[in-house]
């Protein structure tokens, strides 16, 4: 009997009914070891061997594969046909080796990039060996994600309060998105006008066309920069006679897109159907496990000879013979690693709709995208034709030019266009009156608009990957989970669909930048890529590759880990100082303070993260933000108006984070928000939320968001909830079993009674309460801890002193704690002292 090992449960059940009753199958569950998440776990001084730990989860179902192989008279590993898949293989093989469960018909390796009956079939009847250097590709790249993430990691959490990691791929797309910032804050807009004439032709077809001479000069883009001039130029437009100059026809012809890779699904998933990268892979693996598409990470865009012909008969049956090129389509992968480019995205039979299949509704849509992709990529070219029309003036000196597209014959445009990009453009309008040289058509109106530049816009998450992509940066494997390290991580937020960077995103990006140029370049970051790319080719050693990193790596994070934090602080706010302090339009000093007029403004770095401070603190209490256009504050943004007061309701960004605020009311906007918009800001607004009396103690019980998230508040007490959703939803009968749910953790205790509850903070909308302390009577908003002024009746603080004391509090350095006096050594009789536990595990 063979045992069949794959990744997962659906698979194995899925292809153990293909295989019948010789075959055993059995799911690994993924990756069945790891890196131990603790120093040393890769060891440079050992030639970067590494150590490897059966993870915790996996233990029982390694067991069981193990006992399976002991009965077993053959080992088929059929994990997934990328570097990943080859990589758990290997390990699967390493670990059964150890244990001493290899049969005597030996391990052997079968791929399929479908999960259908006659691919799993055929790659049973054709089994390999490991690909050794697929597996080399993976430790090296393990290995480096390993070393920069435990070597940057400690440097940033060590100088940079709040920054929590850095990765190598992680860190370059951070850069991406901060420096899209950068060029967004900096742009000026520049004003321009363009002119045009509705028009009538002699059959009275109406047209417009643009204004593109004046005075016999070609007119550019910016050649009326004013209102002045666009009225000048309309009166002379009104006032010319025009006649048809010339007639240009151009056919043009649009080819289809190729089937999907990974990184194009996840862009077109992204515009088409508002999916984010990680939504997207998970619902195609789950397709794929399904057996309804082929494999899901791929970088090729081929399709086997019998997908093309079932697609081209599919395209006969639907459409006719008009819709079917002459001969197949054959795409061509840019990959530069053949043995990673496997076959394209697309279903498994072309025959089956995603109604048939009874898919639920975004797996169906998913699948939808998938199969018109697949099937367009099959059909006939769009025949366009474009036309061109000059009108004259009697006098030669004034030029009209009106344009349009028509499909001729739409071709794969009947089933798919792409994305944003349709082909047509909608600029050029469409089909043109018939026109002929000397034709005088009747001028209707004229009109002249105004036009601002605009900046380039924030990456969504599809222009993300596709950039990443056309750098070379990381791999379309990785993209979904770098994207939500950042997000994890709180370096960016998603607003609108929108990547916005944070300040702690922005601070960490410059630290690199300044510290770390060299692993934050792109070119060095894809060059690294293209050395994966030659291990796995088998053209490249892995090991001499990670000593040429570390060599150079190592030392710099050693020098800088050697620097003061008030050194990095002045040398951020020496390379920020253009950005932050860029030059005033009145030529005065760009860091003069504007609260007391002769301190000067520096880059600070502080507990709750970067903001500027006047030289003059604490006299001069002056701050204002890191980030901002220009280094100013980027101002309210305008989410609409409130429906019950008709006041506006604004996003706005303080000293503790962003909020919303309408009138006097103000929230502070929970980190799972990640797209606001007026509802939600109204929801927020409208806290807090009172569920109900307890029916016990007949005492309200309240929803609210804090510091720390939203939670429940009944009688002096407190229970967190798990999401903001929860604010709004929860009833009654949840509210109680919360309340009534044992406080976690070891010592946990009811929080004591406060002084006096003083309200809402005008910024953040936290509560900020009077508690008395070990030390005397406090301020706190559960965050920022502020003592009451020596003498001073904590019962008589009020609101604005208390928000007065926290600001002050937060704009100074963290209080330093007594450092622990370090550990005796143990006396040279005694037994050595235990292993210190495991570091906090840092992201690669």
């Amino acid at each position: 009997m063979d045992l069949v090992i794959v990744e997962s449960p659906a698979k194995a059940r899925t292809i153990e009914g293909y295989l019948g009753g010789g075959a055993k199958v059995l799911a690994s569950f993924g990756h069945v070891r790891d890196l131990p998440a603790s120093d040393g776990s890769v060891d440079p001084e050992q030639d970067f061997a590494m150590r490897w730990e059966v993870s915790s989860d996996r233990s029982k179902q390694l067991k069981a594969i193990t006992d399976a192989a002991k009965q077993a008279d053959r080992i088929v590993l059929a994990t997934d046909p990328d570097r990943e898949g080859e990589a758990i293989s290997w390990h699967l093989a390493e670990l059964l080796a150890a244990k001493k469960a290899v049969p005597a018909g030996g391990i052997s390796r079968i791929t399929f990039n479908a999960i259908t009956r006659d691919a799993v079939k055929t790659a049973m009847a054709n089994p390999r060996d490991i690909d050794q250097p697929l597996v080399d590709a993976y430790l090296a790249r393990r290995a480096l994600d390993y070393l920069v993430g435990f070597t940057l990691s400690p440097v940033l959490w060590r100088k940079l309060p709040g920054a929590k990691s850095a990765g190598r791929v992680q860190s370059v797309a951070l850069r991406l998105i901060v420096e899209r910032e950068r060029e967004i804050e900096a742009f000026t807009p520049r004003e321009y006008w363009t002119v045009e004439a509705g028009l009538k032709s002699a059959n009275g077809v109406a047209f417009h066309a643009k204004l593109t001479v004046l005075d016999g000069r070609k007119l550019d883009k910016f050649a009326l920069p004013d209102k002045a001039s666009a009225e000048a130029a309309k009166a002379r437009v009104e006032t010319a006679s025009f006649s048809v100059g010339a007639v240009d026809v151009k056919n043009a012809v649009r080819n289809p897109a190729p089937p999907f890779t990974t990184s194009t699904l996840q862009q077109e998933a992204s515009r088409k159907l508002g999916l984010g990268a990680q939504q997207t892979m998970r619902t195609a693996q789950t397709l794929y496990e399904a057996g309804h598409i082929t494999y899901m990470r791929t970088d090729g865009v081929s399709m086997d000879g019998s997908a093309i012909g079932r697609a081209r008969d599919m395209v006969m049956e639907r459409y006719g013979r008009d819709y079917v090129p002459e001969k197949p389509r054959h795409y061509t992968s840019r990959a530069k690693n053949a043995q990673e480019a496997h076959e394209a995205i697309r279903p498994t039979d072309f025959a089956r709709s995603a109604r048939t299949l009874g898919l639920s509704d975004m797996e169906g849509k998913l699948y939808d995208l998938i199969w018109t992709r697949a099937v367009a990529s099959q059909m006939a070219s769009a025949q366009l034709e474009r036309t061109a029309v000059d009108l004259v003036s009697e006098d030669g000196q004034v030029e009209l030019r009106a344009t349009g597209t028509v499909v001729v014959f739409p071709g794969f445009l009947t089933l798919y266009t792409e994305g944003q990009d349709d082909g047509l453009d909608d600029e050029e309008g469409g089909r043109l009156p018939k026109l002929m040289v000397g034709d005088k058509p009747a001028t209707e109106e004229v009109k002249a608009d105004q036009h601002f530049t605009q900046p380039p816009p924030r990456y969504s998450e599809a222009s993300l990957v596709k950039r990443m992509e056309e750098l070379g940066i990381g791999r379309p494997s990785t993209y979904a989970s770098i994207i939500q390290v950042l997000k994890d991580r709180d370096y960016v937020l998603l607003e609108q669909k929108r990547f916005r960077p944070q300040e702690k995103g922005r601070l960490v990006t410059a630290f690199l930048e300044r510290f770390f140029e060299r692993y934050v370049e792109y070119d060095f970051t894809a060059g690294l890529e293209g050395k994966l790319d030659d291990i796995s080719a088998g053209e490249a050693a892995y090991l001499e590759v990670l000593r040429d990193f570390w060599a150079d790596f190592k030392p710099r994070a050693d020098d800088v880990l050697g620097q003061k934090p008030w050194d990095v602080e002045k040398a951020l706010d020496e390379y920020l100082a253009p950005h932050l302090f860029p030059p005033r339009a009145d030529g005065g000093d760009p860091r003069q303070c504007p609260g007391c007029g002769d301190g000067r403004l520096a880059l600070k770095v502080g507990k709750f993260g970067p903001f500027i401070s006047c030289s003059n603190y604490p006299e001069c209490r002056y701050t204002r933000q890191f980030a901002g256009a220009n280094g100013e504050d980027t101002g309210p943004q305008s989410l609409g108006d409130d429906p019950a007061t008709g006041l506006p309701v604004e996003v706005k960004s303080g000293r503790f984070g962003r909020y919303v605020q309408s009138g006097e009311k103000r929230s502070s906007i929970p980190r799972d928000v990640d797209n606001l918009d007026l509802a939600m800001a109204l929801k927020l607004l409208s806290l807090p939320r009172e569920i109900g009396l307890h029916p016990e103690s007949g005492l309200p019980i309240v929803a609210n968001l804090g510091r720390y998230g939203p939670y429940l508040l009944h009688d002096g007490k407190y229970a967190n909830l798990k999401d903001t959703s929860d604010l709004f939803e929860m009833g009654m009968n949840a509210a109680v079993v919360k309340l009534a749910e044992p406080k976690g953790g070891r010592g946990a205790r009811t929080p004591a009674e406060p002084l006096a509850v003083l309200g809402a903070h005008p910024e953040t909308g936290v509560e900020v309460k009077v508690l008395n302390g070990r030390f005397g009577p406090y301020i706190t908003d559960g965050s920022v801890n502020a003592n009451v002024p020596k003498g001073g009746d904590p019962k008589a603080v009020t609101l604005e002193q208390a928000v007065e004391l926290l600001a002050e509090r937060a704009a100074r350095a963290p209080a330093k704690g007594k450092k622990k006096a370090p550990a005796k050594k143990p006396a040279a009789k005694k037994p050595a002292a235990k292993k210190a536990a495991p570091k906090k595990k840092a992201s690669a």
